[in-house]
């Protein structure tokens, strides 16, 4: 399968990798309806491909993953076209979590404000390097998150924190953004890569039936009552239960051996 060429953002596969990095480093990789499309774009062509297992989503340049929206841009809306452009941010990120059943990492160094750690946020693990800021600066200018910052955020880091952080526009480092679970691993910035490629080396080692299976049953699950998630639970586990991987995997435990497992 041949990529498609992309303006604002760069996608190449390596092996059974996907890596799309936000291509515009002169505006902090600042969102746009443009650069938003186009991502949308590569993840369903991520998605569509059997040889890739998982996702790396990054910007390019050391100073930002991305700052947040383009302000220029945001400052011509209309109120009904903020409507629209937060609705389409809502259906990019909802589509990350529910449609792309495969993991995806945020690789972050620099600035990861607004809209940039919204989209972080809507990832499956976030990787920061030491170097890396983050916040909900929105406030600062008159305006609130519009790309699920003021409901994913309070679900990661709690209320209270999500209010502070919002209600100021504070930044945060990344030892912090650690401390209060907004990420998964804080590493030095010659160490980034590694910390990613490591983390990567252990999905594709993993069934990716299963791992699709299981990033649904947390997404899905997070979103109900306990009861309804824990039945939620269990029909996953039945369905995970039936995977060809499933059988090896048990088999290969038996005999003390490593499993190989097919995605299937």
């Amino acid at each position: 399968m041949e990529a498609r060429k992309y303006e604002n953002i760069i996608y190449e596969k390596r092996e059974a990798v996907a890596w799309i990095t936000l291509n515009r480093p002169k505006v902090l990789n600042a969102l746009n309806i443009a650069l938003i499309g186009e991502l949308r774009s590569a993840l369903e062509e991520a998605r569509g491909d059997p040889e890739v297992r998982a996702i790396v989503i990054t910007g390019a340049g050391e100073r930002a993953f991305c700052a947040g929206a383009d302000i220029p841009e945001i400052l011509n809306f209309t109120p009904f076209e903020a409507r629209r452009f937060s609705l389409g941010l809502h259906s990019l990120t909802r589509f990350m979590e529910r449609e792309v059943q495969k993991p995806i990492i945020a690789r972050i160094r620099g600035f990861c404000l607004g809209g940039g750690l919204e989209l972080a946020m809507a990832c499956d693990i976030r990787i920061a390097s030491e170097d890396a800021r983050f916040g909900q600066p929105e406030v600062n200018l008159g305006l609130i998150p519009g790309a699920g910052g003021t409901q994913r955020l309070p679900r990661i880091i709690g209320k209270a924190k999500a209010m502070e952080l919002e209600m100021t526009g504070d930044m945060i480092d990344a030892a912090e953004a650690y401390r209060l679970n907004l990420i998964n691993k804080v590493v030095p910035p010659e160490e980034l890569d590694k910390a990613v490629e490591e983390l990567l080396g252990k999905l594709l080692s993993k069934s990716s039936a299963t791992l699709a299976i299981l990033k649904l049953a947390i997404n899905k699950g997070m979103e109900m009552d306990l009861d309804s998630a824990l039945f939620y639970e269990a029909e996953c586990f039945a369905c995970a239960r039936s995977l060809e991987d499933a059988t090896e995997g048990l088999r290969a435990f038996s005999e003390k051996r490593k499993p190989e497992f097919k995605g299937r």
